[in-house]
């Protein structure tokens, strides 16, 4: 219990100095404490995650811990695939402070909160998933006696979460008031599908039954199209 705790106290430090740092990042390159978009989509995020970990720390201890402590990639694609991502997105990151500071962009509010709108819907396709599947890592890997989650999400695509993942990081250059910052964001469909490929290589080859899942689940991320 005392390990539990501590993991508790721990995980919740570390999700308000991440996005304490977020927020840094963005307010001191656009120069301004006045950048709501940055607020407001920290605020966001930040909700949205606070509030799933204190649901699953109640419900499902064992997922959470497989989500959040800090396990590295053993596949070596992926790892050079998830470097040159996370630079990307820093870069992201980066650009909507500079485009405030600069106006370079005239984003419209109501672009902003559809983009806001937009975030709320792939956390909550993430909440949901997450409820599905106690499997769901944040690595590519399978764990013993794991079996094939087929119901909820998981019956209309394969990658319901990575779904999530992408509406989020897709929408995140409106909702920061940024149409300069689309550009570096435009890599992550290309990411995720790479990623899928070798995760879906790895799950055939290491977890009975998957290769049949995919036979009945045609769809990977789009119904009807990929």
């Amino acid at each position: 219990m005392k390990s539990d705790y501590r993991f508790a106290i721990k995980t919740s430090f570390q999700i308000l100095i991440m996005f304490t740092i977020l927020l840094l990042l963005l307010l001191l390159v656009a120069g301004s404490l006045k950048y709501w978009e940055a607020w407001a989509y920290c605020i966001l995020l930040f909700f949205m995650m606070f509030s799933s970990f204190i649901y699953f720390l109640k419900k499902d201890l064992a997922f959470l811990k497989s989500r959040v402590l800090k396990r590295k990639e053993e596949i070596e694609t992926q790892k050079s695939l998830q470097s040159v991502f996370s630079v990307l997105v820093v870069i992201g990151f980066v650009i909507p402070g500079l485009d405030y500071r600069f106006d370079l962009s005239h984003v419209p509010l109501y672009l902003v909160i559809v983009a806001d709108l937009s975030i709320l819907v792939g956390f909550l396709l993430i909440f949901r998933v997450s409820q599905e599947n106690s499997y769901a890592s944040a690595i590519i890997e399978t764990r013993e006696n794991q079996k094939i989650i087929d119901t909820g999400p998981y019956k209309i695509v394969r990658h319901p979460m990575y779904v999530g993942d992408i509406v989020i990081l897709l929408s995140t250059p409106i909702a920061l008031g940024s149409f300069w910052s689309v550009i570096p964001f435009l890599s992550v469909p290309l990411f995720f599908v790479l990623r899928i490929k070798g995760e879906e290589e790895y799950l055939k080859k290491n977890l009975p039954g998957y290769d049949e899942y995919c036979r009945r689940t045609k769809y990977r991320l789009i119904p009807y199209v990929w």
